[in-house]
């Protein structure tokens, strides 16, 4: 007995430098991820980007460090780190078929406003309806009409054409 405890101490004692080192290669990556935020929201805001886009750049970039850390500190400890990497692909591929409308609402909220064709409290106009913007947002930009307020998803205001009618 006293022969197992030994040798499962020494094992314990092997593996302690691998552990250390892959614990110091996710510390490395997380604080990559949270210089590489900070980068970015300093540099949205000294150009003037909208605050909502750089958050949300510097959240996918840390989220990104992270998880390449977690995939990276693994491969260190030895682990086949390879059908992970697969597994992450084919979930990154499932789910964007599956968000694809809400992707594809995302992103054209992203460019809408970074090219900014018409901005808040502008009276436009989108194929029935007619409204001042109240809100622009990720998925939906909101007008209000006459009588009631209108969502309209940002995807359509690429596919339809928008008439400006006052600034």
């Amino acid at each position: 007995m006293d022969e197992i405890l030994k040798g499962l101490i020494a094992q314990v004692w092997g593996y302690l430098p691998m552990v250390a080192l892959s614990a110091g290669v996710f510390l490395l990556f997380w604080a990559a991820g949270g210089a590489a935020k900070r980068i970015i929201l300093r540099f949205g805001t000294r150009t003037g980007l909208d605050r909502e886009i750089t958050n949300l750049a510097s959240r996918g970039a840390k989220i990104a460090m992270v998880v390449f850390g977690i995939v990276t500190a693994l491969g260190t400890e030895g682990i086949n780190v390879s059908a992970l990497v697969a597994g992450l692909g084919l979930t990154g591929f499932a789910l964007g078929f599956v968000l694809k409308d809400a992707l594809s609402n995302m992103l054209t909220g992203i460019l809408i406003l970074v090219y900014r064709p018409f901005t808040i409290n502008d009276l436009i106009a989108v194929g029935a309806s007619k409204g001042t913007v109240v809100a622009i947002d990720f998925r939906y930009t909101t007008i209000q009409a006459e009588d009631k307020k209108v969502l309209i998803p940002n995807s359509a205001l690429f596919t339809k054409e928008i008439s400006l009618i006052e600034r």
